[in-house]
């Protein structure tokens, strides 16, 4: 058992939740908008999401892993070519973070379930970062793959869970602290890129 690789996972999926994206914003504006109870449904359902995206990838790559080396190899040059592509995306991104609340419609607490569910689950992007990214992590040479998979997968959410709730909860403070602070973008930013690289090559260094 890989601890300290579990470790780094935590760590790399803590800086990544953190780092402005659709879903932290969305659940930023939600929060705001609507107020901290709605926040929270709407982490439940984009979280509740992941668990399909885990199924996927754990079934699908743990099949490739265990019946080609080669394919294995080629899963891990896309996943470290695409973190480096993200971290490009992030890059050519403007750092300015905009909260705009003004167009968001109320919805009811399961609306706002729904719709994060369905936000995640019909997102091909998820996956495809799953797979990029958990991989790199699988952290025991004598536990089944597909169990490694799932592990990580209940990581990522328990993190993701706990750091967007606590984004729901202080919605208010959170958003007066960016307006105030104008260069938090820039600083998250270059953080969010730095872990794409670091995990990009994390992934494409670590053997089967």
């Amino acid at each position: 058992m890989n601890y300290d690789l579990l470790f780094s996972f935590v760590i790399a999926t803590s800086v990544l939740a953190i780092s402005p994206g659709p879903d932290n914003i969305y659940v930023l504006m939600q929060s705001i908008v609507n107020g901290k109870k709605f926040g929270l449904a709407t982490v439940a359902g984009l979280i509740s999401g992941c668990l399909i995206h885990t199924s996927l990838v754990a079934f699908g790559v743990s099949a490739i892993i265990k019946e080609n080396d080669s394919l294995f190899f080629i899963i891990k040059l896309f996943g470290a070519l695409y973190l480096l592509y993200l971290a490009y995306k992030v890059f050519r991104a403007k750092a300015e973070l905009s909260l705009t609340s003004g167009d968001i419609p109320k919805k009811s607490m399961t609306q706002l379930f729904k719709q994060g569910f369905i936000m995640n689950v019909l997102n091909p992007k998820v996956s495809i970062f799953f797979l990029a990214f958990f991989p790199g992590f699988l952290f025991n040479d004598s536990m089944s793959t597909v169990l490694q998979f799932y592990v990580l997968g209940l990581l990522f959410m328990s993190v993701s869970a706990f750091i967007f709730s606590t984004i729901a909860i202080l919605a208010g403070s959170i958003s007066e602290y960016i307006m105030q602070h104008k260069r938090t973008g820039l600083y998250l930013k270059w953080l969010q890129i730095i872990v794409f690289i670091g995990i990009a090559i994390l992934i494409f260094t670590s053997k089967k």
